[in-house]
């Protein structure tokens, strides 16, 4: 039997634990080893197959991060709160609301006027569950998982202002950043947003040293 240049390059990714390059083309954006990625996907059909098996049921929350297309799922809930209020889609944006709720079990009922999301991942800093504002990293500590949060639609000032008291946080799906941008969540924060701007803060949807279900404190 001869092997194909094309098989050759599969035996060798494998035989590396790296996502073999015909898969990844066909994938979403990730940095994972093969065998973390082989437990992402089956974590990601897994949340599909819940939905497609009671389609009539809201999910509670939502883990963004097993999203194929996360950018849809944001703009459906400015579809859906647009029409709820004759808004135009343009002239819209998500709001972000950081619960302090740590884990997605601890979400009793769907939210109303948006949805609970979960799995985005902070760079370059930590989340103060308690006074619900950004802090700096602790030592050593280079992610931190954050709590749900919740997302909801409303309208935009129209002068593009940013509130003070708030980091406007840019969200990417891995560390690559650039063309991986999904939306901007606004942070809570006491110091000024420029601080984390220079410090390159970001959240991030798959980083495969943090755990889906796992808190690091």
């Amino acid at each position: 039997m001869t092997i194909s240049e094309q098989m050759e390059q599969l035996i060798d990714s494998i035989a590396l634990f790296r996502v073999p390059s015909s898969w990844a083309r066909l994938s979403y954006p990730s940095k994972r080893g093969l065998g973390s990625w082989l437990e992402n996907l089956n974590k990601r059909i897994k949340q599909l197959s819940d939905w497609k098996d009671d389609p009539l049921t809201i999910p509670k929350v939502t883990i963004l991060s097993r999203l194929f297309n996360p950018q849809s799922f944001l703009t459906a809930i400015k579809q859906v709160i647009g029409r709820k209020n004759g808004w135009e889609l343009n002239k819209m944006t998500i709001s972000t609301e950081i619960t302090k709720k740590n884990y997605p079990e601890e979400i009793d009922n769907p939210g109303r006027d948006g949805a609970y999301i979960y799995g985005l991942v902070l760079e370059g800093a930590r989340w103060d569950i308690n006074n619900g504002q950004l802090e700096d990293s602790k030592p050593k500590e280079m992610f931190y998982l954050m709590p749900v949060i919740f997302c909801k639609a409303q309208l935009t000032n129209g002068e593009g202002k940013e509130e003070k008291g708030f980091y406007y946080c840019p969200c990417y799906v891995t560390e690559d950043r650039g063309k991986n941008y999904i939306f901007t969540a606004q942070l809570r924060t006491r110091s000024h947003p420029r601080k984390w701007v220079l410090g390159g803060v970001a959240l991030l949807l798959d980083v495969e040293s943090v755990n889906d279900e796992s808190r690091k404190r």
